[in-house]
């Protein structure tokens, strides 16, 4: 599937059959086991993306700082409470478990306030366990809103590129308590490095329903490269430039 549109792709898988699914992932193994005997290229390749990774690590930590400075006046003058940083452990390449950082854009013990909601919320509940996220969060701050929107809350992970643990693209890490969720998917997903971009953010951002989710992610997992990379990141920029499916 060369140069595939993200949206495209999703309603073809979508309108397909158990068989037809499995008919699908048989090709793309074929494919990968194909893709696997071309050693020179895979290291150039590998080689390329992990430069570009390498790159964008170092300018992005090095925005960090002046990023960091920004965020922490807006936070003073919304009066958020709390640290400006917040890490939390994310599902890695080959389900290796590491931690990721990001600035804080939920309230302290946003997990507890978030059970609480829901207990409370039937309706919102539905939603939470469709989408794994709520449109109107109770738990994001004045700051958070600004950092969503922007999308500069996920900045921090720019260091995580430097230091190899995600890429610039590939799938978003989840979380491990999302493993069981992920279901069959989750073989597929962790093949490659989790990204600071990847399908579903260009597809829908938050739009997108988790297990739309799930599905981009196995098939980038499967028919990944350079030349799509680079798409990915050029979509993204406008996306986000764009405010598009942002919270």
């Amino acid at each position: 599937m060369k140069n595939p549109n993200e949206l495209e792709v999703l309603q073809k898988i979508n309108e397909m059959s158990e068989d037809e699914l499995e008919e699908y992932r048989n090709k793309n193994e074929k494919h990968k086991a194909k893709i696997a005997e071309r050693t020179i290229r895979n290291f150039i390749s590998a080689t390329i993306k992990r430069t570009i990774d390498i790159l964008a690590g170092l300018v992005g930590t090095v925005l960090l700082i002046p990023i960091t400075i920004i965020v922490f006046i807006v936070k003073t003058i919304n009066k958020d409470e709390g640290p400006l940083f917040y890490d939390q452990l994310r599902i890695g390449k080959d389900g290796k478990i590491f931690k990721i950082y990001k600035f804080r854009s939920m309230v302290i013990g946003a997990d507890e306030i978030l059970q609480g909601y829901l207990d409370n919320h039937p309706e919102e509940a539905k939603e939470y366990a469709i989408n794994k996220k709520l449109q109107d969060d109770p738990r994001i701050t004045k700051t958070g809103k600004f950092l969503r929107k922007t999308s500069l809350d996920e900045w921090p992970q720019f260091v995580s590129i430097l230091f190899g643990q995600m890429s610039l693209v590939g799938p978003r890490p989840y979380m491990p308590r999302e493993k069981e969720d992920m279901g069959e998917y989750y073989d597929y997903i962790v093949k490659v490095k989790p990204g600071l971009t990847g399908p579903w953010q260009i597809a829908g951002r938050n739009n997108l329903t988790f297990e739309d989710r799930l599905k981009l992610d196995e098939e980038y997992a499967s028919r990944c490269g350079n030349r799509r990379d680079i798409k990915i990141i050029l979509k993204t920029f406008r996306k986000v430039c764009g405010k598009d499916g942002a919270i």
